[in-house]
């Protein structure tokens, strides 16, 4: 499929213009990094706890800074989003205490945020609780006593009142017994036992983890080690399939990808996390494959036109596989672009990552790895003339 018909754009030309952009981007990207003081790792790197709750109405931040901060946590991040119109989430993120090591700080938030919102201490919150507390909490009621309901009922019950809570559109958040009742399958002895025995809170905890401070800095260092990893592989395959100055253009194309990406993680106040790092990666193997499509074509047109100069043969050759670079890199974007706008905030990293990721690493394929070869080209006939006059 052709998607236009055969171009003769200078591309290689215009190179100039795109190192200026390239260089705009990285001064920017490195300002920003050195005025924050460097990348904003998640806990995956730097260790702490990390929360995600979803609020009946939208969080009262000021409130909830304060709260966490009176009771001796070091907030870093009180971020909110929505998953869904109107779900009104709040990402927390507790950088690690002094001295502590394996204890999380998730069960001080609840705690303070039922401080903040308010709760009924005689009875259990529907919106926090698990399936074994609630269910022991609904057989101690006097009304489900007396009933004829068997053990067996009333768990199912209580599970199918967990798994409503859990599905959309309430998403761990209840905020009416009323929206109870279309569970049809749940005896409505049980929902009058639930109302005695618990109370709907005004947020639920829908997620988090802990990372200790050994582990962050282990998780640093084998991120490093892995990026290195496959740039060092990429650029012995490339070396030994083409020429050791193709590899050598593809890496520094790659790099240039992964800082300016860096820079823009800094520039947007995105923190870098485990699935950024696995965008990076997919990333370094994207622009690789980009770069070596459009290498392939210049080694095949350098055997059929021995006498064309390197720069035509380098316009010549990104302008045959154009076509497939805009559909191969349109779509992807496209893709990511729907994983950015839709896939959540658990997965905001990765994508934003990749869409930065892939505007650059198909611009770099062309304005950045393609001129080495010919910035090495111009070097080496410049010494070879020198060579020749002395």
């Amino acid at each position: 499929m052709k998607l236009f018909k055969e171009t003769n754009i200078d591309f290689i030309g215009k190179r100039n213009y795109f190192f200026l952009l390239s260089l705009a981007l990285f001064l920017a990207g490195a300002a920003s990094l050195v005025l924050k003081g460097g990348p904003k790792f998640g806990i995956d790197f730097k260790g702490g706890t990390l929360v995600y709750a979803k609020f009946a109405e939208a969080p009262r931040l000021d409130d909830i800074r304060k709260a966490l901060t009176g009771v001796g946590l070091d907030v870093a991040t009180l971020q909110p989003f929505e998953e869904a119109a109107g779900s009104h989430e709040l990402k927390i993120d507790l950088n690690l205490a002094e001295g502590e090591e394996t204890t999380s700080g998730q069960d001080k938030i609840v705690e303070t945020l039922r401080g903040v919102y308010g709760g009924d201490e005689s009875k259990i919150d529907f919106n926090n609780v698990g399936l074994e507390t609630l269910a022991d909490r609904v057989v101690s009621n006097q009304k489900i006593a007396e009933s004829a309901l068997t053990t067996e009922q009333i768990n199912q019950g209580v599970e199918a009142l967990l798994a409503f809570r859990d599905e959309a559109p309430q998403s761990g958040l209840v905020t009416d017994f009323s929206q109870l009742t279309s569970v049809s399958e749940v005896n409505p002895d049980i929902i009058s036992a639930l109302q005695e025995e618990a109370y709907l809170g005004a947020f639920a905890i829908k997620g988090g983890g802990y990372v200790g401070p050994k582990i962050g800095k282990e998780l640093q260092w084998q991120a490093a080690q892995a990026t290195l990893f496959a740039l060092g592989g990429m650029l012995v395959y490339i070396a030994f399939r083409f020429e050791w100055i193709y590899g050598v253009a593809a890496v520094v194309a790659v790099f240039h990808d992964v800082l300016i990406t860096i820079g823009f993680f800094s520039i947007f106040d995105r923190e870098i996390e485990l699935t950024a790092i696995a965008a990076f990666l997919t990333l370094v193997g994207y622009s690789m494959n980009d770069t070596i499509v459009i290498f392939d074509r210049v080694r095949e047109n350098r055997k059929l036109t021995r006498r064309q100069p390197l720069i035509s043969l380098l316009n010549l050759s990104v302008n045959q596989t154009l076509a497939r670079t805009v559909l191969t890199s349109g779509l992807t974007l496209l893709a990511v672009a729907c994983l950015l706008i839709f896939g959540g905030e658990v997965l905001r990293s990765f994508s934003f990552a990749l869409f930065v990721g892939v505007i650059v690493g198909t611009y770099s394929s062309v304005f950045i790895a393609s001129p080495i070869l010919l910035w090495w080209q111009d070097l080496a006939a410049a010494r070879a003339g020198r060579g020749r006059r002395a």
